[in-house]
């Protein structure tokens, strides 16, 4: 009865895929988590053995949407890339994942594989489930028999299934367990040479937040002659350096808002906002702490600024902070990419990141201007833009060239990936249109992808244990190599012939590879933020050539 309804309703099946999928995506074994990727690909897989069949062009719409979220989101990086001192990291990401390419075809030649197991090979070891879509493209406009098609295109979603688990687990072990001792590096040791201080929050779950308060606002009554006469620009300046901020001055009966300008008389009460430690240290000689509930009792802003204006691309935290826009205003943390990059004081700010400020709101929308955009939290989506942009990546989609007499094409959803990344760029420079808010940004992104590898899974269902069965046992070798011989080439040619800095050069390689775990797991060994430093513009190029690989290797292979 169950099969009857599913199959006589098979958006019940894909939804069902999607629940399922989810769920055994929180699986964890050990240290490593299966993922909404391979849960929804065993649930499509585990489903379709009851042989529900969903129109293809389902599969094409959540996957132009997933392409087009990942190239708006790695748009600024993917730009910021082609600048000059970002060379190191493109040219690194362009060996890996060559190599990856002829790796994959080198080993798929040299075991006979087909041409469907080799692009699922490609796209497992290297964490690249786009691969998937672009390569069974490719091979619906070979010179073929459709049962032919459908046997290779079904053969993908097999070799990545088990190429992802096997490549996934190795490439972890390599980067924290093997590279650094092939490096010759400690990797606590490497993170504390890059700077004294490593700043960073403790992640907590939903709803929930350190107890400890990096800044905190105290008031004061100026006692001290030391302190009488000066000027609030003098007073900051000689307290650690402007690493506090006055916010309001009682003068006698008067509640002021502070000017730099502003003189300090004896008996004024000033509102302090510091660092925790900078307050207990160094306010205790200026005179006694009161409290002033009046005083303490005004309203403080905690916005988002995304950083537009060139005169702030390229300049450190600290040569933002002696900016005479940012007095008054205090920055807690910066995201860059999704992830939250180390706060210090040599910290160079791109285009495109976010700065999370506490201030006056007045003062907060006055340095937004100098600084770019502020974020207003609206939780509208510019459906216009997105629609847009599909449209005309899948214009540009429809182009071809002839490679290996071939003939190959971007796709429509390859050209989606195209037109997300342009838009991207463009929303970073121009933030008042393009906006898509993060949760409609993760629905794109992760239930497009959720969607179009589970309905991989229900098409690849009946014939999966078969394809499993002809692959064998060695594609769990294939995997391990062209998952790590890419990085093993990459991770000599980065330290030695580019000179990338063993942390950052990890963390790029993460990129390259398109492995947020591998991230993660780099961050964890080191204890450190730094090497998202070196991810973001190898993940933002890795996507692309990766994806366009599928095509390729597919005629390659013909």
């Amino acid at each position: 009865m169950v099969t009857a309804i599913l199959r006589e309703h098979p958006e019940l099946a894909l939804f069902l895929c999607l629940s399922l999928g989810f769920l055994i995506g929180r699986i964890k074994i050990g240290t490593f988590k299966i993922g909404v990727v391979l849960g929804t690909l065993f649930a499509g897989v585990l489903i379709g053995q009851l042989d529900i069949k969903i129109p293809g062009i389902v599969k094409t719409i959540f996957f132009d949407f997933f392409l087009f979220s990942t190239g708006y989101k790695v748009g600024p990086q993917f730009f910021q890339g082609f600048k000059k001192n970002a060379f190191p990291q493109l040219l690194l990401t362009l060996v890996i994942c060559l190599s990856c390419l002829l790796v994959a075809y080198s080993v798929s030649t040299f075991l006979g594989y087909d041409i469907g197991t080799a692009a699922g090979l490609l796209a497992g070891a290297f964490s690249e489930s786009t691969v998937i879509g672009t390569a069974s493209d490719a091979i619906s406009h070979l010179n073929l028999a459709d049962a032919e098609k459908t046997r290779l295109i079904n053969n993908i979603p097999v070799a990545y299934s088990v190429t992802y688990l096997v490549g996934a687990a190795s490439f972890v072990f390599f980067l924290t367990g093997i590279a650094p001792k092939l490096l010759g590096i400690d990797l606590v040791e490497e993170s504390n040479k890059l700077a004294e201080t490593i700043s960073g929050e403790t992640e907590y779950g939903p709803g929930m937040k350190s107890a400890y308060q990096r800044w905190i606002i105290r008031a004061y009554r100026i006692t001290n002659e030391k302190w009488i006469g000066i000027s609030i620009s003098e007073f900051e300046r000689l307290i650690s350096n402007k690493n506090i901020v006055i916010q309001r001055i009682r003068h006698k009966h008067q509640l002021l808002d502070p000017k730099p300008d502003t003189i300090i008389y004896k008996d004024d009460v000033l509102v302090i906002m510091g660092q925790h430690g900078i307050i207990l240290d160094s306010l205790f000689s200026i005179g006694p702490e009161i409290l002033d509930e009046e005083l303490l009792n005004f309203p403080l802003a905690h916005l988002d600024v995304t950083i537009t204006n060139k005169a702030i691309e390229g300049i450190t935290v600290k040569s933002l902070r002696k900016s005479s826009f940012y007095h008054g205003l205090m920055l807690n943390k910066i995201t860059r990419e999704n992830h939250e990059i180390p706060l210090e004081s040599r910290t160079v700010l791109n285009r495109g990141d976010i700065l999370n400020l506490s201030g006056r709101p007045a003062k907060l929308e006055e340095a937004a201007k100098e600084i770019g955009y502020l974020d207003r939290l609206t939780p509208e989506t510019d459906i216009i833009f997105v629609g847009l942009g599909i449209v005309l990546g899948g214009l540009l989609g429809l182009l071809s060239v002839t490679l290996f007499g071939v003939s190959v094409t971007l796709t429509t959803s390859g050209g989606a990936l195209v037109m997300g990344l342009i838009f991207g760029w463009l929303h970073s420079r121009t933030p008042v249109f393009g906006r898509i808010p993060e949760p409609a940004l993760w629905i794109f992104d992760n239930v497009g992808l959720a969607a179009f590898i589970g309905l991989v899974g229900l098409a690849a269902g009946p014939s999966f244990i078969s394809g499993l069965k002809e692959t064998g046992f060695g594609i769990l070798l294939a995997g391990v190599a062209v998952a790590l011989i890419p990085h093993i080439i990459g991770m000599y040619f980065g330290r030695y012939i580019l000179k990338i800095n063993p942390l950052i050069l990890l963390g790029a390689q993460t990129g390259a590879g398109t492995s947020t775990i591998g991230l993660k797991a780099v961050q964890d060994a080191s204890g450190s933020k730094f090497p998202v430093l070196g991810y973001t513009i190898p993940y933002a190029l890795a996507n692309i050539l990766l994806t366009a690989f599928g095509p390729i290797l597919v005629g390659m292979m013909s």
